[in-house]
């Protein structure tokens, strides 16, 4: 009785091994992967992954076959391992997407046959489409799309006869025009399959806000996001936008200090909205970069909630979920506002507090503002200010703050950007009996001619303060404008200049101008690509008389597109010249090149005699033509499929040939 053995073994296969082009061709898909997955992949990953491609890429050029087994399953067990110990799990958006990029490059140490390149292809394919998922912007996309390319090339190339021989070039060119065809299906498609509201399926996402702006402030939290240059909002006006002193853009209030850092208080997000009476307003739009958060940042003062969103009691706006895609908010705002101008006693005693055993110094200095102003609140608040325009400056890599970060900071160092500002004027205020609070959001923007837009970047950030007034309510003192009032005049680019900003760049008309004009194609891209959502779809049937379509009536425009788009299809491809193969072809050009010189092949007559009566008739080129009749011959009949260099020669024969008319 023979027993039963498991094997790790592979069984050998009879298929054929891949051929070096197909090989390279699945390299370069691979590459791509890579490349498109490199923006949110670990960098020792990224560039473990790339060795590992390069390496098995060098081993099979130089008559390698796949890896052994000993080497595989460590390799897989090590991939696994990292992916596990950099995000504490397995499952999810970035932990998924490392592990099937790993997987995918690993795949290429057994892949020697058609079956393993086709297993890579498809699974390339889905891990080029899930980098969508980190990114759907006009570059990224154009990245995966371009990643299709090779993908297509190498399925091609593994149903050629001789590959190797055919030029890298015509292994592409076929494959873009297929996909040029495709592209009026595809738009069709994009605009008329039924869209969902809501997400099929749902996947864990990154806990960390991209929008620069964090619910807790603490002096040199903000320094990567003072030179982070990407857009976080764009604002388009209804009227003539505010001047720039005015575009404060509101996200966080904060009363907590607990001698470290500011966080919102606790007591803000049970209360209704404060009451406030508002002056001149301002209509915008406003669409906001995914954040992966809910702060939606609104023009100060926002007088109403955007639909879908919620204001809290300090006037700041909460959107009721997620904000993972681009999306656009409709705002009310006042420029000139009084806002809650009384002021409960629990919100009071919640903005004076302050940590005991911080700022000795500061209270010392508060307490003499006290003495000399008396009841004048403003005096007082106008002193702070004027402390900062006399002794300070203002950039963006202070010396690093000590324990009393406020006795420090006011005392020692005296430099540093907005939010050192807004939190020792914040605690003065409070220092000296003025109610006051600590403001986050943005400021400034850069106005896009171009697209008439304010743009707003994540270095836009800024930290001001709020103090309460008697009659006057709460009442924005930006204690950053009293150092360098570039910062609010001119934008963060200007207050900057010399410390890390880009201004210098943007002195050049032309730059400014190819800035604006890349804006607003990122512009175009995000509100009818990314933002063509289900709403705006049910009304895309609006300028034919329907109001809002529903899913029958996109379906049933979708289904007869479709009919008329493949009808289309075969009628091209019944009525078109066929030519047969590429032997075929050059055989046609050769007939056509004869024909205009008087010799035309006559109905049921053969190519060997045919050509035979052409040498005839033209003995100029007698020799030329019998030896393109045996390559033909030889070509068409002495194999299954004609040798690719035996086409390649009659081809470039036909191509030489210089047929002239015999004049008598």
């Amino acid at each position: 009785m023979t027993r039963f053995r498991p094997s790790l073994r592979r069984k050998p296969s009879s298929e054929p091994v891949l051929g070096q082009r197909p090989f390279d061709l699945l390299c370069l898909t691979m590459g791509f992967v890579l490349l498109v997955h490199a923006a949110h992949l670990p960098w020792w990953l990224s560039a473990a992954l790339a060795i590992i491609l390069a390496a098995r890429w060098r081993q099979r050029r130089s008559g390698g076959r796949n890896a052994p087994l000993w080497l595989k399953m460590p390799l897989i067990g090590l991939l696994l391992g990292a992916v596990i110990v950099q995000n504490g799990t397995l499952f999810g958006r970035e932990p998924g997407s490392a592990f099937a990029v790993g997987l995918l490059v690993l795949k290429l140490l057994e892949s020697e046959h058609r079956r393993d390149a086709r297993v890579g292809i498809a699974f390339a394919c889905f891990a080029l489409m899930s980098a969508l998922l980190f990114d759907q912007g006009l570059v990224a996309s154009f990245f995966v799309c371009l990643g299709i390319l090779p993908a297509l090339a190498t399925l091609r190339s593994l149903e050629e006869v001789e590959p190797q021989a055919t030029p890298w070039v015509r292994e592409f060119t076929p494959v873009l025009l297929a996909l040029l065809a495709a592209v009026p299906l595809t738009l069709f498609a994009f605009l008329f399959v039924p869209r969902l509201s809501t997400p099929l399926w749902g996947t864990p996402q990154s806990s960390q806000a991209v929008t620069g702006l964090s619910n807790r402030l603490s002096p040199g939290d903000m320094l990567d996001l003072m030179t982070d240059d990407t857009p976080a909002l764009r604002v388009t006006f209804a009227g003539d936008p505010p001047p720039n002193a005015a575009r404060y853009f509101r996200a966080y209030t904060m009363q907590s200090f607990d001698g470290k850092g500011w966080s919102p208080g606790f007591r803000n997000g049970r209360r209704p909205p404060s009451p406030a009476d508002y002056g001149s307003q301002v209509v915008y739009q406003l669409s906001l970069e995914p954040t992966h958060d809910r702060v939606v940042p609104l023009l100060d003062l926002p007088t109403a909630a955007p639909a879908d969103t919620v204001m809290r009691a300090d006037h700041t706006v909460q959107a009721k979920h997620r904000i993972d895609e681009v999306t656009s908010f409709a705002g009310v705002a006042a420029t000139t506002y009084r806002l809650e101008p009384t002021l409960d006693d629990d919100v009071r005693r919640e903005n004076l507090q302050l940590p005991m055993g911080i700022g000795p110094r500061a209270r010392a200095l508060a307490a003499s503002w006290v003495q000399r102003y008396g009841d004048d609140r403003a005096a007082i608040a106008r002193a702070s200010l004027a402390l900062f325009h006399t002794n300070f400056s203002y950039t963006l890599a202070p010396e690093p703050l000590g324990r009393d970060r406020i006795d420090d900071f006011l005392f020692e160092t005296r430099e540093g950007y907005c939010e050192h500002y807004a939190s020792a004027f914040t605690f003065l205020m409070r220092a000296a009996g003025l109610p006051a609070r600590v403001v986050t959001g943005y400021q400034g923007g850069y106005w896009n001619t171009t697209g008439s837009y304010l743009l707003v970047r994540r270095s836009d950030a800024h930290a001001w303060s709020e103090v309460w007034l008697e009659g006057r309510g709460w009442v924005r003192f930006d204690p950053t404008a009293a150092v360098r009032p570039e910062r609010v005049q001119l934008g963060a680019a200007a207050a900057n200049a010399g410390h890390g900003g880009d201004e210098g760049l943007l002195d050049f008309p032309w730059l400014r101008d190819l800035r604006d004009r890349w804006d607003v194609v990122n512009q175009w891209w995000n509100r009818g690509v990314i933002g063509f959502d289900a709403l705006r779809q049910q009304g895309l049937l609006q300028p034919f008389g329907i109001a809002r379509a529903e899913v029958s009536d996109l379906a049933m425009i979708f289904a007869l597109g479709c009919a008329l788009l493949v009808a289309a299809a075969l009628g091209w491809a019944l009525f078109q010249r066929r030519e047969g193969d590429a032997l075929d072809a050059s055989m046609h050009r050769l007939q056509r090149k004869l024909a205009k010189v008087g010799v035309s092949r006559r109905t049921g007559e053969g190519p060997r005699h045919f050509l035979a009566r052409a040498a005839r008739a033209l003995p100029g080129q007698r020799n030329t033509l019998e030896r393109l009749s045996e390559l033909y011959l030889r070509s068409r009949y002495g194999h299954d499929e004609p040798p690719p260099e035996s086409v390649l020669r009659f081809r470039r024969g036909v191509k030489e040939l210089k047929a002239r008319r015999v004049v008598k």
